[in-house]
């Protein structure tokens, strides 16, 4: 690492570690609580928050939220595991999880952070928002994937390092800090977390996000989990109702920006660039959010006049599990309605011939597959916000 490209701020600064082996790693300090926001950031926290305030009342007018959160939460899963380097799309990851077939590498990682996101929610009723949690969390991840010989769920004992392949920790293009650091800077985290704010929400939640992603606390899976620390901030902080925004998708449409930005704050001392990158965000995913929100509700009413005017039966039921299963199988229906098969195939024919399904046989048996096209259109429209 590059000790004359890091200034000495007070976001940390980049030292000599000492020793026979040493090397320059860079120190993070605790994380400010308070801060000089431009006048352009200021009037990026009022957009943001007042989209994000839109987003919020969509989710409460909502009668079913999984409507949108399981849906969401996997578009999520997939941009953030793409930033990773997975190549897994989203209806691959439908498709898959309607399938018999196992798993490949690519789709089991968006599985695994999908399971992380809601066993984290689950958990939240009972245990806050810490580093046990987040800990949690980190098991989950990385349980059976690229990275679970990486200690899954345990803090680092030894240093890691960011930069091309091949890379050394002399060579690096950011060297977190040491081992013997990351207690007081995991501690101080989850103390900031649970503070009287003294900022505004989403300047603590660009905050939260920086801090542990320069942390690097475990060796594997630190920006997938750091993302998922976004929205959790934004759940405890009661100001998401339900886990409606994900910034991933926006982040790996601006890939480069984005490390850029983060890199800007250890390099300068730049929060106020890494704010306003954060912030456009926000604002660009809650808009993006209210509008994919929009379009499903629009559908599953049309949906559900087409199913009323042909049948009073479950199919009704079925059009409700389109919406979170976009592709569904036989074995689906029955477990989530209690139905037997006839009754389960008979429900998805009847959606097939109005025109909600479409049914997709492949594999070595033919397994059938029924895919909502419409659904779909508007949950992998990948266009950058």
């Amino acid at each position: 690492m590059d000790r004359g490209r890091y200034d000495e701020t007070p976001f940390g600064a980049a030292r000599d570690t000492g020793g026979r082996h040493g090397y320059v790693a860079y120190f993070p300090e605790p994380i400010p609580r308070r801060l000089q926001v431009s006048n352009d950031n200021l009037m990026r926290v009022a957009d943001a928050e007042a989209a994000l305030g839109r987003l919020a009342g969509a989710g409460r007018l909502l009668s079913d939220p999984h409507l949108l959160v399981r849906p969401y939460l996997r578009r999520e899963a997939v941009a953030s595991t793409r930033i990773e380097g997975t190549q897994a799309s989203l209806l691959e990851v439908f498709d898959a999880e309607a399938s018999d077939r196992p798993y490949g590498a690519d789709i089991e990682e968006v599985v695994n952070y999908v399971a992380a996101m809601e066993s984290g929610l689950d958990r939240l009723e009972s245990l806050p928002l810490s580093v046990r949690l987040i800990r949690e969390m980190h098991a989950v991840i990385l349980a059976g994937v690229r990275g679970r010989d990486r200690q899954p769920g345990e803090v680092r004992t030894s240093q890691n390092w960011i930069g091309a392949a091949g890379a050394t920790v002399a060579t690096a293009t950011f060297v977190p800090p040491p081992p013997a650091e990351l207690p007081a800077l995991l501690s101080d985290l989850e103390f900031f977390v649970h503070e009287e704010p003294s900022l505004p929400p989403l300047v603590q939640a660009a905050l939260v996000h920086y801090q542990f992603e320069t942390i690097h606390p475990f060796l594997d899976g630190n920006g997938r989990l750091g993302r998922l620390l976004i929205v959790f901030f934004l759940v405890v902080r009661e100001r998401l109702p339900e886990p409606l925004l994900y910034l991933s998708p926006y982040f790996e449409a601006h890939r480069q920006q984005y490390y850029d930005a983060l890199q800007g704050v250890r390099e300068r001392g730049d929060f106020d660039g890494w704010l306003g990158f954060f912030l456009d965000g926000v604002r660009a995913q809650s808009t993006d959010a209210i509008v994919r929100a929009e379009r499903l509700t629009d559908l599953r009413e049309r949906y559900r006049s087409a199913v009323r005017a042909a049948t009073r039966g479950m199919a009704n039921q079925v059009v409700e599990l389109v919406f979170e299963q976009p592709v569904l199988n036989t074995r689906t229906v029955e477990a989530h309605l209690e139905v037997s098969r006839p009754a389960a195939i008979a429900a998805l024919r009847l959606l097939e011939d109005l025109g909600v399904l479409s049914s997709v046989a492949d594999g070595p048996r033919g397994q059938l597959r029924w895919r909502a096209d419409e659904v779909l259109a508007v949950l992998t429209d990948e266009t950058p916000s």
